[in-house]
Protein backbone atom coordinates (compact mmCIF):
# COMPACT_ATOMS: atom_id res chain seq x y z
CA UNK A 1 0.00 0.00 0.00
CA UNK A 2 2.83 2.48 0.78
CA UNK A 3 4.25 1.54 -2.68
CA UNK A 4 0.78 2.81 -4.25
CA UNK A 5 1.00 6.14 -2.93
CA UNK A 6 4.67 6.60 -2.89
CA UNK A 7 3.91 6.13 -6.53
CA UNK A 8 1.08 8.21 -7.05
CA UNK A 9 2.59 11.42 -5.12
CA UNK A 10 5.85 11.07 -7.62
CA UNK A 11 3.13 10.86 -10.60
CA UNK A 12 1.48 13.60 -9.82
CA UNK A 13 4.87 15.55 -8.88
CA UNK A 14 6.13 14.70 -12.35
CA UNK A 15 2.98 16.13 -14.22
CA UNK A 16 2.01 18.48 -12.16
CA UNK A 17 2.48 20.92 -14.86
CA UNK A 18 -0.33 19.35 -16.95
CA UNK A 19 -2.37 18.76 -14.27
CA UNK A 20 -2.50 22.73 -13.41
CA UNK A 21 -2.67 23.09 -16.99
CA UNK A 22 -5.40 20.92 -17.70
CA UNK A 23 -7.74 22.99 -14.45
CA UNK A 24 -7.03 26.59 -15.99
CA UNK A 25 -7.97 25.23 -19.81
CA UNK A 26 -11.44 23.59 -18.16
CA UNK A 27 -12.11 26.71 -15.76
CA UNK A 28 -11.21 28.65 -18.70
CA UNK A 29 -13.88 27.20 -20.48
CA UNK A 30 -16.54 26.84 -18.11
CA UNK A 31 -16.36 30.66 -17.97
CA UNK A 32 -16.36 31.47 -21.49
CA UNK A 33 -19.49 29.12 -21.51
CA UNK A 34 -21.09 30.96 -19.19
CA UNK A 35 -20.01 34.44 -20.07
CA UNK A 36 -21.57 33.78 -23.52
CA UNK A 37 -24.62 32.48 -22.10
CA UNK A 38 -25.15 35.69 -20.21
CA UNK A 39 -24.02 38.28 -22.64
CA UNK A 40 -26.72 36.07 -25.20
CA UNK A 41 -29.48 36.50 -22.49
CA UNK A 42 -28.53 40.35 -22.26
CA UNK A 43 -28.72 40.60 -26.07
CA UNK A 44 -32.03 39.18 -26.02
CA UNK A 45 -33.39 41.14 -23.34
CA UNK A 46 -31.91 44.55 -24.87
CA UNK A 47 -33.54 43.61 -28.53
CA UNK A 48 -36.47 42.97 -26.49
CA UNK A 49 -36.91 46.37 -24.54
CA UNK A 50 -35.81 48.02 -28.28
CA UNK A 51 -38.63 46.79 -29.64
CA UNK A 52 -41.07 47.12 -26.79
CA UNK A 53 -39.48 50.77 -26.80
CA UNK A 54 -40.31 51.33 -30.68
CA UNK A 55 -43.52 49.15 -30.14
CA UNK A 56 -44.97 51.86 -27.44
CA UNK A 57 -44.27 54.46 -29.37
CA UNK A 58 -46.19 53.53 -32.07
CA UNK A 59 -48.66 52.75 -30.07
CA UNK A 60 -48.93 56.03 -27.87
CA UNK A 61 -49.66 57.81 -31.64
CA UNK A 62 -52.69 55.31 -31.95
CA UNK A 63 -54.13 56.77 -28.67
CA UNK A 64 -53.00 60.22 -29.52
CA UNK A 65 -54.63 60.05 -32.82
CA UNK A 66 -57.87 58.09 -31.69
CA UNK A 67 -58.02 60.80 -28.43
CA UNK A 68 -56.79 63.89 -29.91
CA UNK A 69 -57.54 64.11 -33.42
CA UNK A 70 -60.27 61.40 -34.13
CA UNK A 71 -58.66 59.69 -36.65
CA UNK A 72 -60.51 56.63 -36.76
CA UNK A 73 -58.61 55.66 -40.28
CA UNK A 74 -55.06 55.88 -38.51
CA UNK A 75 -55.95 55.28 -35.52
CA UNK A 76 -57.69 51.90 -35.36
CA UNK A 77 -58.32 49.82 -33.26
CA UNK A 78 -57.19 46.69 -34.47
CA UNK A 79 -54.03 48.80 -34.95
CA UNK A 80 -53.73 49.13 -31.15
CA UNK A 81 -54.69 45.16 -30.91
CA UNK A 82 -52.18 44.81 -32.96
CA UNK A 83 -49.33 46.51 -30.80
CA UNK A 84 -50.65 45.53 -27.31
CA UNK A 85 -50.09 41.76 -28.49
CA UNK A 86 -46.92 42.41 -29.96
CA UNK A 87 -45.89 44.33 -26.53
CA UNK A 88 -47.35 41.59 -25.13
CA UNK A 89 -45.20 38.89 -27.08
CA UNK A 90 -42.03 40.42 -26.40
CA UNK A 91 -42.64 41.46 -22.85
CA UNK A 92 -42.10 37.49 -21.91
CA UNK A 93 -38.40 38.18 -22.95
CA UNK A 94 -37.65 40.81 -20.60
CA UNK A 95 -38.94 39.42 -17.36
CA UNK A 96 -42.23 39.07 -14.99
CA UNK A 97 -41.81 42.37 -14.20
CA UNK A 98 -42.39 44.03 -17.19
CA UNK A 99 -44.77 41.20 -18.49
CA UNK A 100 -47.23 42.40 -15.99
CA UNK A 101 -46.85 45.96 -16.44
CA UNK A 102 -47.35 44.77 -20.14
CA UNK A 103 -50.58 42.76 -19.18
CA UNK A 104 -51.78 45.93 -17.19
CA UNK A 105 -51.15 47.83 -20.41
CA UNK A 106 -53.67 45.58 -22.54
CA UNK A 107 -56.28 45.22 -19.63
CA UNK A 108 -56.87 49.02 -19.58
CA UNK A 109 -56.82 49.02 -23.67
CA UNK A 110 -59.48 46.42 -23.56
CA UNK A 111 -61.47 48.50 -20.97
CA UNK A 112 -60.84 51.78 -22.54
CA UNK A 113 -60.01 51.60 -26.53
CA UNK A 114 -63.85 52.47 -27.22
CA UNK A 115 -63.97 55.89 -24.54
CA UNK A 116 -61.04 57.34 -26.38
CA UNK A 117 -62.20 61.08 -27.83
CA UNK A 118 -64.88 60.88 -25.78
CA UNK A 119 -63.32 60.69 -21.68
CA UNK A 120 -60.31 62.80 -21.03
CA UNK A 121 -59.80 59.65 -18.06
CA UNK A 122 -59.56 56.52 -21.04
CA UNK A 123 -56.45 58.61 -22.43
CA UNK A 124 -54.93 59.53 -18.78
CA UNK A 125 -55.00 56.19 -17.72
CA UNK A 126 -53.44 54.58 -21.00
CA UNK A 127 -51.03 57.20 -20.54
CA UNK A 128 -49.88 55.80 -17.34
CA UNK A 129 -50.07 52.10 -17.97
CA UNK A 130 -47.54 53.28 -21.16
CA UNK A 131 -45.44 55.46 -18.73
CA UNK A 132 -45.20 52.19 -16.31
CA UNK A 133 -44.32 49.96 -19.19
CA UNK A 134 -41.77 52.18 -20.21
CA UNK A 135 -40.34 52.88 -16.76
CA UNK A 136 -40.09 49.61 -16.11
CA UNK A 137 -38.24 48.44 -19.34
CA UNK A 138 -36.00 51.21 -18.83
CA UNK A 139 -34.99 50.06 -15.57
CA UNK A 140 -34.59 46.20 -16.92
CA UNK A 141 -32.28 47.34 -19.51
CA UNK A 142 -30.27 49.73 -16.58
CA UNK A 143 -30.08 46.42 -14.88
CA UNK A 144 -28.27 44.61 -17.72
CA UNK A 145 -24.28 43.49 -17.03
Amino acid sequence: MRFLSMNIQGQLRRNAVAIISLVIALSGLAYNTWRNELTEENRNVRQSGFELLVRLADFQRVVFLAHYDGDHQEANPRIGWAHVIAMKDFSVMMGPEVAIRADHLRDVWQARWTELGKQDKAEAELDQAMNALRSEIRAQLDSLD
